[in-house]
């Protein structure tokens, strides 16, 4: 009988090959699924052997450790498809974990910074392009244009790090994206986003040496060739407190549900805003929704005289 353990190459293969799933979701998969075996082996047991306790008896100690129902549901979603894998194989004759519960998360909503707060990190980002000089002036126009393009198009993280060089075109104020599962979209962007990307590329082009050459958009010396996204992500958070707001609030992904917020709050639709998000289900999109909601409500409660004599009645 074939071990388990070493089938996750090819179930990998096959999210891959089958599903076009990309490269830090693979890495993901593998991770969970390493845990989870690992766990399994440590119980004397074998996966091919693992029955629905076992897999229950994980997800217990997945709490015991402290991690979040959202995160021991991912990890379920992760067994579930090794073993459906096993199963469609013809490698096991039964799939266990068919008749596991998901843990149930709450749907907290996205942290969400205000328009100031954006434009406080924004304008901050800009006068450190202005006022840099040397060998820094490189580094804070590339920031200043990281975070114009972040708020004007609401990318992931890793697809913003990760833009080819080619992906906006001089004169275009449209970027072109590769997101989940290889899924292409245009984007459009703001003017001050194509200004501060053109003052960008200009400063590569001139001080970049080799990096002018990447086919990269932020190249680095990270092993990816590109930009980091935790790079990125400690510039941002140094780049609000400078900029005088609560570094803990601040990351790209939350600059990304700004992106949504905002654009709804002011009237665009929601399928729309899932078209610009790149998001494959509406659904995913419309917890947005919940977020303006649940503003409208606390705007009606703290300023309407009659929600206030309501609750003095009360």
């Amino acid at each position: 009988m074939r071990k388990s353990g070493s089938q996750l190459e090819p179930f990998l293969e096959m999210l891959s090959a089958e599903r076009g799933a990309a490269p830090n979701t693979l890495e993901a998969y593998r991770r969970d699924l390493e845990d989870f075996l690992n766990l399994v082996k440590s119980r004397g047991r074998d996966a091919l052997c693992a029955d629905g306790g076992d897999i229950v008896s994980y997800l217990e100690a997945m709490a015991q450790r402290g991690l979040a129902a959202s995160s021991r549901a991912r990890k379920l979603s992760a067994v579930r498809q090794f073993f459906r894998f096993l199963y469609s194989e013809g490698i096991r004759g039964d799939d266990p974990a068919a008749s596991i519960d998901s843990p149930r998360p709450g749907r907290p909503l996205p942290k969400v910074l205000s328009v100031d707060d954006v434009e406080a990190l924004l304008k901050c980002a800009a006068e450190r392009a202005a006022s840099a000089r040397g060998a820094r002036l490189l580094k804070a126009l590339r920031l200043h244009c990281l975070m114009e393009v972040l708020y004007a198009s609401g990318l992931r993280v890793s697809e913003l790090v990760s833009l080819a060089r080619g992906a906006m075109a001089s004169g275009e104020r449209v970027i072109m994206v590769r997101g989940k599962g290889g899924r292409e979209r245009l984007v459009p962007l703001t003017e001050k986003a194509c200004a501060a990307h053109l003052a960008y590329a200009r400063e590569l082009a001139r001080t970049g040496g080799d990096d002018a050459k990447s086919r990269w958009l932020f190249p680095s010396r990270a092993r990816q060739g590109h930009l980091t996204r935790q790079r990125f992500t400690q510039e941002l958070k140094d780049l609000a407190r400078e900029a005088g707001l609560d570094a803990d609030r601040v990351s790209p992904h939350v600059l990304r549900h700004a992106f949504a917020s905002h654009l709804l709050e002011r009237g665009a639709d929601l399928k729309s805003v899932q078209q610009l998000l790149g998001h494959a289900d509406i659904s995913t999109t419309q917890i947005y929704t919940h977020v303006l909601e649940e503003r409208l409500r606390t705007l009606v409660h703290q300023h309407h005289p009659l929600a206030r004599d309501g609750d003095a009645k009360r």
